[in-house]
């Protein structure tokens, strides 16, 4: 049986949660298409460099992703540099002032910080996904 939830109207629901992305070896490459190019095209995200790829149809951009991926691991390795991307576990979190307000209000009556609320927002995002 599918896992593919369906609507009202017997049509599929197609995920939000991510967007358009090609996935290989724990890398994840955006996916784009060029009207005036007639191109599919994208980068690998979460690297320091600009890694980037095309192809023509779906087969071609697949092939051109895994390539890309492939080529700078081995770059990487052969310069002894990390793979992805630092993360210091700090960032600014951009919202509305009146979510803001409700995120202040809430972690206040659970006794916890802001930080500690969008960090449980956060993993439970991870957690369901």
């Amino acid at each position: 049986m599918s896992d593919t939830k369906i609507n009202a109207m017997n049509k599929p629901i197609r995920d939000y949660r991510t967007k358009d992305v090609l996935q290989y070896e724990n890398f994840i490459g955006s996916v784009h298409f060029s009207a005036e190019d007639e191109c599919f095209f994208g980068k690998i995200e979460g690297i320091d460099d600009l890694v980037t790829f095309e192809g023509r149809d779906v087969v071609e951009l697949k092939r051109a992703f895994h390539e890309a991926v492939e080529d700078y691991v081995g770059l990487c390795r052969k310069a002894g540099k990390p793979l992805y991307k630092s993360c210091k576990g700090s960032f600014n979190v951009r919202m509305t002032a009146e979510l803001h307000q409700k995120a202040a209000r809430k972690s206040a009556l659970l006794g916890i910080s802001l930080n500690q609320l969008v960090q449980r927002a956060v993993e439970k995002e991870i957690r369901e996904s």
